[in-house]
């Protein structure tokens, strides 16, 4: 087998090139972004090779993706979904209902969860949607396992007729390791689905494809018992280690310390890799444990089904309880963050690791001070938010909405401008409440491509009412804070669009963002605030990067 040095992204984008994948959709969101730029990348040079090869594309959002997706397995093809775990939350109608279609070709939704919160407003567990929409899920805990489970999740997907999550995390994400790859298998050919109650989620055929749902899982169930690792030939049965993901390489990786410390005593230990949870494997795993530990990477997804699955009630340790006092101890895994090898071998009571400098030579490494992210030096939103800065400067009752984006960085200083940031599209919804609420200065600050992704529904609104309240994009022509995507709208196409959902024209101002020309967009910004009724201003400038970028590009295509 060829061997290639990947990213967990990148090998699940290959493991779907390989499973013969005809189309690929997605919204860019770290950490999941690599996947779908890895699949453009492959179906661009494809194209420049006159092969016929898969279609790759970004869509103006997650459920725009999923629902491109669904089309896909209609005509009985195969599709890799991308997106972050936050992403989910804006697909989650149609991958839920998706749940209740007859799903011809594969399909499969790549989630990256972020735990830690590197790049994203919360650590939610992608599992719990899995779970809920009672589809499979796969969960590899390294780039090798990427690659061939990301392979796998078709075939499951075809077998059981429904949607497959794949759930990676961070570290495996952006991590590369060496990968062996196989040969790839043909696409499918067009084939529709004949069956029209298995599509139309009318009640009359949605309560059919409920029922077909739940039957379908004692097999789907079946299919993890199978899938999932559990050793216990030979194993110390009172102590009962399950680990999933990542956290079983962290497990690995302090294993040979954690015998020794337990006298030579291997505990008992089941892998979780695939869900819905192996539940004759955990009561198998602890119908003699007295002690049960848990390591899980993001939420205790495992831990609180233990409580309910296990009669016999050991004690059970993880993210929610340590051992002391009946279970009800000071937890021994960290509820919020990731995990690492360190936090893991104090779970597993292990001393910390010595620190080796200071071991070895007697150097005390001294803590090394925070860089908080700030804005690239010339970048358009400073010049936008020293802007709105002047405008509102002296104004009484005033609120500025913002939004997700890099321009959130405008929260901090020297610009400590926006008050709210809560997910993509808010800025809009919440200006216009605010402004209802009573609040007489009003703005809303939201980037182009966020402004696509979730932003227009809610500008439909306040231009419904006309809600006194004034409207800021910010078009750097770029989707610039995940790695200078291009916005599935161009920029001079941004004015028609605004106008198109019912904003008044002499209302809508187009400022160009630079510094030379803050106190003159600042009069005019400020002009707009103090009207009655709704404004839009849209400040244009080119992100520096993407500016690079096609720099680049045209130097390489000269």
């Amino acid at each position: 087998m060829e061997k290639q040095a990947l990213l967990g992204d990148e090998a699940a984008a290959l493991g779907a090139i390989h499973a013969g994948i005809s189309a690929a959709y997605g919204y860019p969101g770290t950490p999941s972004t690599e996947i779908l730029e890895f699949l453009i990348a492959e179906c661009e040079k494809n194209a420049a090779k006159g092969v016929a090869g898969h279609r790759a594309s970004w869509c103006a959002n997650e459920k725009t993706a999923v629902e491109a997706g669904l089309g896909v397995s209609f005509a009985g093809r195969r599709c890799l979904i991308t997106m972050k775990h936050v992403g989910l939350n804006v697909a989650a109608d149609p991958f839920v209902n998706g749940a209740l279609l007859g799903i011809k070709g594969g399909l499969v939704i790549a989630v990256a969860d972020d735990p830690g919160m590197h790049s994203s407003q919360n650590e939610q567990d992608s599992r719990f949607y899995a779970s809920f929409a009672m589809v499979p899920c796969l969960e590899p805990k390294n780039q090798q396992e990427a690659y061939a489970f990301t392979r796998e999740a078709f075939d499951i997907s075809e077998r059981f007729h429904v949607p497959v999550l794949l759930r990676l995390a961070t570290r495996l994400s952006h991590a590369r390791a060496e990968v062996a790859v196989g040969e790839g298998r043909p696409q499918n050919p067009v084939s529709k689905s004949e069956d029209k109650g298995e599509w139309m989620l009318l009640p009359a055929h949605a309560r059919k494809n409920y029922a077909a749902l739940i039957e379908k899982q004692s097999g789907i169930s079946a299919w993890s018992v199978q899938r999932n690792t559990l050793e216990i030939e030979g194993r110390d049965m009172s102590f009962a280690v399950i680990t999933a993901g990542l956290g079983g390489n962290y497990y690995n990786e302090n294993l040979e310390d954690f015998v020794k410390a337990r006298g030579g005593q291997t505990p008992a230990r089941l892998h979780i890799s695939a869900y819905p949870l192996p539940v004759d494997l955990i009561q198998k795993l602890c119908e003699k444990a007295k002690k049960v530990l848990v390591i899980e990477e993001g939420q205790p997804f495992i831990e609180e089904r233990l409580r309910g699955l296990l009669p016999q009630k050991p004690a059970i340790a993880g993210k929610l309880a340590g051992f002391d006092n009946e279970g009800g101890g000071k937890a021994p895994a960290p509820r919020c963050g990731e995990l690492d090898p360190d936090n893991v071998r104090l779970a597993l009571g292990l001393p910390p690791r010595a620190n080796i400098l200071s071991g070895a030579t007697g150097v005390t490494v001294p803590k090394m001070p925070g860089r908080p992210p700030q804005l690239c030096r010339g970048c358009p939103h400073a010049d936008s938010y020293e802007t709105i800065k002047k405008a509102v400067a002296g104004l009484e009752s005033v609120a500025v909405t913002s939004d997700i984006g890099c321009y959130s960085l405008g929260a901090n200083p020297p610009y400590s401008v926006p008050e709210t940031i809560v997910c993509m599209g808010a800025s809009v919804g919440m200006a216009k409440g605010a402004s209802d609420a009573g609040v007489k200065h009003v703005v809303g600050v939201i980037g182009d491509s966020t402004f696509l992704h979730s932003g227009i529904t809610g500008l439909i609104d306040a231009a419904a009412s006309n809600t006194t309240m004034t409207l800021v994009i910010l078009d750097n022509s770029i989707v610039a804070m995940t790695g200078c995507q291009e916005t599935i709208v161009p920029s001079d196409k941004l004015r028609p669009l605004v106008l198109g959902l019912g904003v008044d024209p002499d209302r809508l101002l187009e400022l160009e963002a630079k510094k030379l020309l803050v106190e003159e967009n600042a009069a005019r910004l400020r002009a707009e605030i103090e009207r009655p009724g709704l404004s839009v201003v849209i400040f244009k400038r080119p992100c520096i990067e993407a500016l690079r970028k096609w720099a680049k590009q045209s130097k390489a295509a000269r």
